[in-house]
């Protein structure tokens, strides 16, 4: 078997940009014996008009005519093309999404979910977290707003989840990190004490933070949570340096997570080596795909962390997130956007199967899912930002 062709869809996404992102870039193979596999890359440096040409000349030069079951020899010769071989993050996103359509060709071809090749399911079902979402017409900014915070909390709480996240210091800016003020603290703990207060202990709080803190502030700001129990603190300081979040993870008893912006496994072996973190949260779209992803797993696992698949993106990543999950013993919750419903939903031929907080990983061969490709070429991408932007300068 040889893969032959490749094919790039840019997907618009039509529902606010804080929801997934502005775009989706999907990657779709095709073998010599018409075998189709389904990918997604996940780059937001980039627009996709200059990330469309970067995906065709990595697959002309290591994909195209290659095996796809050679997912080590390929994985390496895109690795270190040019004489790199360093994480690279764009190129890893670019090898992530040509990765994941490979194991989707290998699942099909044998028949089997791809998550029965890589040690097989460990468990039935998958717990879920969402962020917490405005809704249209919030007058006020859920982030900011405690009580329209915990209304929106305890909406998400009925649906059936057992976990949410937010940002309580939100927004983050390129001049990051920064010392909070004592009134961004006030702030930031009255949000978390009145989210907890409504939802009770029935909902756990996962602290959404992206590497806006100092080293210092983010240990200030620990403190000041520690009393609500957060499940996790999530990059409190930028990735990287895992020293300084080693020493975050030290001041406080709230297990500290990081991983949606690092690559590979050398990244991650220096968040386990230093101990700056005890729940990983590899993208699959970014990090190196699913098998540099179940070696992260297995890192993690050694070290007693804990694996929680991170989604920013659309919904062939977390397809690839939820075959992980699904093998992995180390798992500990899977990030969804809302309720795997929406416009991600309506991307898909059929849905991800989302059940009272939890999904139910799928059956068919390969990845599991096939993109919808009437409802694809409906929402075509024409713009030319970028897919999620952060303030540009300082925050006062």
């Amino acid at each position: 078997m040889k893969i032959t062709e490749l094919e790039t869809v840019v997907v618009g996404n039509p529902e606010p940009s804080d929801v997934g992102g502005r775009y989706y870039v999907f990657v779709q193979l095709r073998t010599d014996d018409g075998i189709e596999g389904l990918g997604e890359v996940y780059a937001a440096a980039f627009t996709p008009a200059v990330l469309v040409p970067l995906i065709e000349e990595v697959f002309a030069r290591h994909v195209q005519h290659a095996d796809p079951f050679t997912i080590e020899r390929l994985w390496r010769d895109m690795y270190g093309r040019g004489y790199s071989g360093r994480p690279e993050i764009t190129l890893l996103a670019v090898l992530s999404g040509l990765e994941i359509a490979c194991w989707d060709i290998i699942g099909k071809a044998v028949g089997q979910p791809v998550y029965h090749l890589l040690g097989g399911k460990v468990r039935d079902r998958l717990r879920t977290y969402t962020y917490l979402y405005a809704k249209p017409g919030d007058s006020k900014d859920v982030y900011r707003e405690p009580e329209l915070g915990a209304q929106r909390a305890v909406e998400y709480v009925e649906m059936g989840f057992t976990a949410i996240k937010f940002d309580p210091i939100w927004p983050y800016a390129t001049l990051d990190p920064r010392q909070p003020t004592v009134e961004s603290l006030d702030r930031a703990e009255a949000y978390v004490r009145t989210v907890r207060e409504a939802v009770g202990n029935s909902c756990d709080l996962l602290i959404g933070t992206h590497g806006q803190l100092t080293t210092s502030g983010a240990i200030r700001l620990a403190k000041r949570l520690e009393p609500y129990s957060p499940l996790w603190f999530e990059e409190p300081v930028p990735p990287e340096m895992p020293e300084e979040m080693a020493r975050v993870a030290r001041a406080t008893s709230i297990p500290v997570a990081t991983g949606e912006r690092l690559t590979t496994k050398y990244e991650f072996a220096r968040v386990l080596e230093t101990g700056a973190a005890s729940i990983l949260q590899p993208n699959l779209g970014r990090v190196g795909g699913i098998l540099e992803a179940k070696k992260i797993a297995g890192m993690a696992e050694a070290h007693y962390a804990q694996i929680a698949p991170h989604l920013y993106c659309g919904p062939v990543v977390g397809a690839a997130n939820i075959q992980l999950a699904t093998c992995s013993p180390n798992f500990l919750i899977l990030e969804g956007i809302k309720r795997w419903d929406g416009f991600q939903a309506r991307l898909l031929k059929t849905a991800i199967r989302w059940e009272e907080g939890y999904v139910i990983p799928p059956s068919a061969p390969g990845i599991g899912v096939e993109l919808n490709r009437e409802v694809a070429t409906q929402n075509p991408y024409t713009g030319h930002e970028l897919h999620q932007d952060p303030i540009y300068g300082a925050l006062d």
